[in-house]
Parts: structure tokens; sequence; C-alpha cells
């Protein structure tokens, strides 16, 4: 085996020993950290945990002076830890590649870290293990804007049928935005009945799609509203003015603590949506208000917002 090659598979400590830049540089590192989560962009991985294996190395700066055995002068392994934990509570990943890079952004946030290597291996796919390997290097803005970016926190409001189809829709909307606060659009399947399937899963993304459907027949009936369903979709509208109407299947589907709440409790789903979003304002507009932990402002359809 070449060197090269050898040094592909070696463990992070090593690549990052062969690739460390001129001047001296401290080295720690998590060696096998296993977790049992749900991950994987194919359906037989929905609904399924399968290990997955994390090594990690975090080149610091070495520390000037005495460390005196104080454990707030170093960059903690828990720290580390704490890092992937996080990330693997925020939202169900379908990539490797992606978990990998949201830890390595996390870690290198943290002030004594430099550079960081990432190898994450999934170990129950069969008589082997699949891995992605990366390696992050600070510098440049990206780390401050992410430390100093509030995300916003927008209006949500829930939308009936009757207020969709109402002659008074584009004088609402108006209302809705006499101030920046960004606003994202909830609302329930339409009134035309989705099919039936024995299967609950099955049936549970039938009955998203149907809400997804009607989030379409509303961006029809209004220009200014964009159907999107992804994160990082709703942060750029929230950030650019956009008018957003949340297509729930991916966040929903995807998530670690998912809702209570089904895809016909729309109105309870939409709250639950309000609080993973951390909206400023719940409104609810032709629905009952949701039995919930916060406040939420109730108007009839056609009431002047």
């Amino acid at each position: 085996m070449s060197s090269d090659t050898k040094l592909a598979f070696a463990h992070p400590s090593e690549r990052a020993e062969a690739t460390a830049p001129s001047g001296l540089r401290d080295r720690i590192s998590l060696r096998d950290y296993t977790r049992e989560v749900e991950i994987g962009a194919f359906q037989q991985e929905r609904g399924t945990l399968q290990r997955i294996k994390f090594n990690v190395v975090v080149e610091v700066e070495p520390l000037t002076g005495a460390i005196d055995d104080d454990v707030d002068r170093i960059l903690s392994y828990d720290r580390v830890t704490e890092a992937i934990d996080a990330e693997l509570g925020d939202e169900r990943l379908n990539l490797l590649e992606t978990l990998a890079a949201r830890v390595a952004e996390r870690i290198l946030l943290e002030p004594q870290a430099l550079r960081v290597f990432v190898r994450i291996e999934k170990i129950d796919r069969g008589p082997y293990s699949l891995g992605v390997e990366i390696a992050r290097e600070k510098g440049g803005n990206l780390d401050a804007a992410v430390q100093t970016v509030e995300a916003p926190h927008p209006r949500l409001v829930f939308l009936s049928n009757e207020t969709i189809a109402s002659d008074d829709l584009a004088r609402t909307i108006d209302e809705l935005l006499q101030d920046e606060t960004p606003l994202i659009f909830c609302l329930g399947a339409g009134d035309t009945t989705a099919p039936r399937s024995s299967i609950p899963q099955a049936q549970r993304r039938i009955d998203l799609l149907a809400i997804e459907q009607n989030a379409w027949v509303l961006a029809g009936r209004d220009k200014r509203c964009v159907v999107v369903g992804t994160r990082t979709e709703l942060d750029w509208a929230m950030k650019n003015g956009q008018i957003s109407v949340w297509a729930p299947s991916k966040i929903v589907l995807d998530a670690v603590d998912g809702p209570d709440a089904g895809p016909n409790d729309a109105v309870a789903l939409a709250a639950w949506f309000a609080g993973e979003m951390q909206a400023a304002e719940m409104i609810v507009i032709g629905a009952d208000a949701p039995d919930v932990g916060f406040p939420v402002r109730v108007m009839a359809a056609g009431e002047t917002v």
C-alpha cells in the first residue's frame, strides 16, 4: 500500500500530523465515539436506528504560560462531544457529509480551535464501514458571521381554507405586511378528500402532501406567496423579505423530536412549527386556537388584522 493510500485510511490524527502547517500546534482527539441515530437518504433508513462512529481531531493554538491544571484554559473534550450531540439533536439528516460539515463548523466556533478533522462512519450497513472524512480550518468571516447573526423571529399565520378562497385575501396579506416582521403562512389540506392507505406511514405522507397541494393553491392566488419546504429556504426568505408558505413534509419527516400532532390537526401542527421557528407571534385566521403553552391570536375569516 502506498504511503498516500495508507495515510488516506489512517486515523485523522495521523492525517493532521502529516498535513500540519508550519509552526507548533497542539491536538486533542476523540476516538470511536459511537451514537445510535436515524440518518440516511434511503427509504429503508427512515424509522430505523443505526450506529455511526465519530473520530475527531482538533488542532489548537499552544497555550502560553502555565496551564495551572485549569480546565477553563483548554478546549475540553466535552465541547467536542457536545458539538456532535447538538447537531444530531437539531434535525434528522440524510447525508453524513452534512453532519460532518455542521460538526466541524460548530467546533471551529470555539476560540481555541484552529483546524478540525471529522470522520464519521456507518457501521451497521454491512460487513464493512461506510464513511466520510472532512477537514475544515478557521479563517475568513464565516465563523464571525455564524456567531453574531441572530435568526429572525417570524410571524406565523395559519389560514383557513375560507380565508384562502376569500376575495379579501390580498387585503389580509397587505395588513399582515404592515411591519418588517418575516411572514410564514401555514395551512391545512384542501377541501378535496385525499387518498386513503391502510399503512400509517404511507397515510402520513399522503396527508402531508395534501397540505402541500393546498400551499400551491395559495401561491396561485397571490404571487407574493412562495412555497418553501426546507430550513435553508425559510432562512433565506425571512432575511430577504419573501412571504413563505410552509410545505411541511421534509421538516416534519426529518425532525428528531417530531410533532405530536398529525397532518389532520393542521393548526396544532402549525403551532409545533411556530415553536421550532421561534416565532415572535402566531395568528390563527378562520380556525380555533390550538392548545399550546404560548399566546395565540385568533381572528375570524375576513376580520381586519
